[in-house]
């Protein structure tokens, strides 16, 4: 079903019947990755009493389940830069249009003394020039153990914050990563590589040129069937008044050559 569709007067080509899913489902199983030191997400029915909002255990009509659990620590979600600052500012709020054109990159690992980063150079190599709105990277080497991995404590990849100053740089809005986070696990709290994106020199009082409509999307997986290049982004969240929310980023291939 090839559909044709304006964005930012440019004519693009996708076919919707076939979109790429590259979040991480959340469940409560041993599976579902895990960051951040927490323990799994909680999935339980409702208990009044003795009776169990569950539709197997013979109480219920309905299946009415609560549900517990850390966006940014639990999968796939998408943040503003109310992740970082002292005021409060919500993703719902901050992010107001949901397609972008993406370029899909994958950027292989560089060891600086015992630490893996992306650095500006990979970015810059694997961009070639291009300036979409949205960059999603995919990390090498890539594999399945990414739907599950659990992070905490083990000192995972990051974006070095000249790589992330580049993309900002670039006039790219929206990042998606398939790690735990831009910046390194124990930094002492500096989050350069957020900070970088956002163009955040003070989290204290908001400079006036912050990145407001900027996000960060980290925990994604892009399968390595699907190729690098260019697509239609989908970026989908709940609609939570908090920093991050669960999110669905779905990519289309852009069938035409006008990008």
């Amino acid at each position: 079903m090839k559909t044709t569709i304006q964005h930012n007067n440019k004519t693009i080509q996708v076919n919707l019947s076939k979109p790429i899913d590259i979040s991480i489902p959340l469940s409560n199983t041993d599976e579902n990755p895990i960051a951040w030191y927490i323990l799994k997400p909680v999935i339980e029915p409702v208990h009044f009493g003795e009776w169990i909002g569950k539709v197997s255990s013979g109480m219920s009509s309905t299946n009415f389940n609560n549900i517990s659990f850390n966006p940014h620590g639990h999968g796939t979600h998408t943040e503003c830069l109310g992740h970082i600052t002292r005021e409060f500012y919500s993703i719902n709020q901050t992010l107001k249009q949901f397609f972008f054109t993406a370029e899909l990159v994958s950027v292989e690992l560089e060891d600086q003394e015992m630490d893996f980063v992306i650095t500006k150079e990979s970015i810059e190599k694997a961009l070639n020039g291009k300036k979409p709105e949205a960059i999603v990277i995919r990390t090498l080497p890539n594999d399945t153990s990414k739907l599950s991995r659990k992070y905490s404590h083990t000192d995972p990849p990051f974006l070095a914050e000249e790589a992330a100053l580049f993309i900002r740089e670039s006039g790219i809005k929206h990042l998606l990563i398939d790690l735990p986070s831009v910046d390194k696990e124990k930094d002492e709290g500096k989050l350069l590589a957020h900070k970088a994106f956002w163009n955040v020199t003070d989290v204290k009082n908001l400079n006036a040129d912050a990145r407001m409509d900027c996000t960060i999307t980290e925990m994604i997986f892009v399968p390595d069937e699907v190729k690098d290049g260019s697509y239609l982004l989908n970026l989908q969240i709940a609609s939570f008044e908090n920093d991050a929310s669960p999110s669905k980023p779905v990519l289309y291939a852009i069938l035409n050559d006008e990008l």
